[in-house]
């Protein structure tokens, strides 16, 4: 399988990632622990490489304890660590008034050491800040950043959620490798820094590639997400004038599947891997049969005339509406 190459890293990853998240955090009752690192080692005999994680992907098991998904990742890894790419994120916390931010030295610090006692690993790979913190500086977070690099923590950082400024500001004390930023068909707001990621050497990993399941064409009609720790139920996309505002999206994503012999999720990810060698995306299932779905993807035969027309063909959708980008935008739990 093809290989991408992290960033300004020698790092190699493969050219799909798996979204650790939904195995205890955000999709519903969280898997016991030996379960999700089941499906964990099942991705890595498919051929997965990268795999993403964070600090506050908890979720509330049934007998009311704490699901931490570092933990699960972690012991799923475990036999071969040496052999993945490990991403992890500081910088959120989730309380009773809502996601916390801190980004301060101390914070990350306490977070890495916190991370690395769970995924019962000594370094991390590529480690995030989750969220732009308004009360320090990119710079502070940065020599941070430089300063666990140098101490042989991690081997490389990026930022999640950003905008171009906080970006050049950063990368100037310490490179950024990655910007971990929503994007797929019909949320391509991200394209905007498309030219700084070029610049700047930054590899792309793209998540909810999938708007969470939504381009995959498995809903014929709106889906009813009851479980309380299930944030699928409040997305615009799920919504009854979602279904309508993107059915002309679907309708020109499944059309290309059935021409080239794919499914939709295919589709929808080798658009973006295939747009830029530098775009990684991270679906997020619990299903193996999804994984290797998802992973196939990186194979699907589109051509660049092939990437044009779809991207033609979504441009004059007006996809493009501030609005229902930022409806659609996830705001806290990823």
């Amino acid at each position: 399988m093809e290989k991408r190459i992290l960033g300004n890293t020698n790092i190699e990853i493969s050219p799909v990632g798996l979204g650790c998240m939904g195995l205890s955090h955000a999709f519903g009752t969280p898997l016991e622990k030996a379960e999700a690192a089941e499906k964990i080692q099942a991705a890595y005999d498919m051929g997965y490489t990268f795999f993403d994680t964070a600090e506050c992907y908890t979720g509330t098991n049934p007998d009311g304890t704490t699901a931490y998904n570092e933990e699960a990742v972690g012991q799923g890894i475990k036999p071969f660590r040496d052999k993945i790419v490990l991403a992890t994120k500081c910088g959120v916390k989730f309380t009773d008034m809502g996601m916390e931010l801190d980004s301060s030295p101390s914070a990350i610090r306490k977070a890495i050491e916190g991370s690395l006692r769970r995924l019962q690993t000594d370094y991390i790979d590529l480690y995030y800040q989750h969220r732009v913190d308004p009360k320090v500086e990119p710079e502070v977070v940065a020599e941070t950043m430089a300063q666990l690099k140098k101490e042989g923590k991690i081997r490389a950082w990026g930022i999640s959620c950003v905008e171009k400024d906080y970006l050049r500001r950063a990368h100037a004390v310490c490179p950024v490798s990655a910007v971990q930023n929503v994007y797929s068909v019909i949320d391509r707001d991200t394209e905007r820094l498309f030219s700084v990621f070029e610049e700047l050497g930054i590899t792309l990993v793209a998540f909810t590639p999938l708007a969470k399941g939504f381009l995959s064409g498995r809903y014929a009609e709106r889906p009813t997400f009851d479980h309380p720790e299930d944030n699928r139920s409040g997305r615009f996309q799920f919504s009854e004038e979602g279904f309508q505002y993107y059915q002309q999206a679907l309708d020109l994503i499944r059309s290309i599947a059935e021409e080239k012999s794919a499914t939709m999720a295919q589709i929808c990810l080798g658009w973006m891997i295939r747009k830029k060698p530098w775009i990684v995306p991270i679906p997020g299932t619990r299903s193996p049969e999804r994984m290797k779905e998802n992973l196939a993807s990186a194979d699907v035969a589109l051509t660049a005339a092939d990437i044009a027309k779809i991207d033609d063909a979504l441009n004059k959708m007006g996809l493009a509406d501030a609005a229902v980008r930022r409806m659609n935008r996830p705001q806290v739990s990823k």
